[in-house]
């Protein structure tokens, strides 16, 4: 079915890939003559796991489907793709050691250990000072109440780690080797500086995260 529809020659070929709370895809884009056109290469489920007290993401999977996207690009006999993307769903992240390797699955936006977070992040630095920095919506499950939350029952993982990656600088970091925060994902966060376009250091230094 790849081979139905021949690519010329001379079209230019990116590769996205779409990944949702529940499924993801992987859509060709060719651009041809200045016209673009989409097809959809690969289809598969994204589902979550729970494990012991936790739900975490399937990232392993999530990796090797990517894989199997590129794969069927590869099939085409089309030529070198022009670009590869990667667009996820905000907030959550992956932890990478000192070493570069990734400390287990990363959490799910849906698990329970942002719950009661809110309040105590708001006893240490305050929401007029948080929205006034990052001018993010309150949700309990935006990445500054799930690192509090881990903060607050002693992580392991976060204590060991060195860089925090979003999950599509995540992926992009497993197909490439190479480290980078794109900063649209960032703003999700309820972390990012928006007047700085980094980091808010009062906002970590409140919950004692480097």
């Amino acid at each position: 079915n790849d081979r139905r529809e021949a690519i010329p020659k001379m079209a230019k070929n990116y590769l996205a890939f779409d990944l949702g709370a529940s499924s993801g895809r992987a859509m060709l884009g060719t651009l041809n003559d200045g016209k673009l056109s989409l097809r959809e290469l690969h289809r598969f489920e994204n589902v979550p796991v729970k494990i012991g007290a936790h739900l975490y993401w399937n990232t392993p999977g999530i990796f090797n489907e990517i894989k199997n996207g590129l794969r069927a690009y590869a099939r085409l006999d089309a030529g070198p793709l022009s670009g590869v993307g990667i667009d996820t769903w905000g907030v959550d992240f992956g932890l990478l050691d000192r070493n570069d390797e990734l400390i287990g699955n990363p959490i799910h936006y849906r698990d329970d250990q942002t719950d009661g977070m809110m309040e105590k992040v708001f006893a240490r630095i305050s929401r007029r000072e948080i929205y006034r920095t990052t001018g993010i919506a309150f949700m309990k499950f935006n990445t500054l109440y799930q690192l509090a939350g881990m903060k607050e029952r002693g992580s392991v993982s976060l204590a060991n780690a060195s860089t925090l990656l979003f999950m599509p600088d995540l992926l992009a970091w497993m197909l490439t080797g190479q480290k980078g925060t794109e900063y649209t994902i960032a703003s999700t966060s309820q972390l990012l500086d928006v007047e700085g376009r980094a980091m808010s250091a009062p906002i970590l230094k409140a919950l004692g995260i480097p």
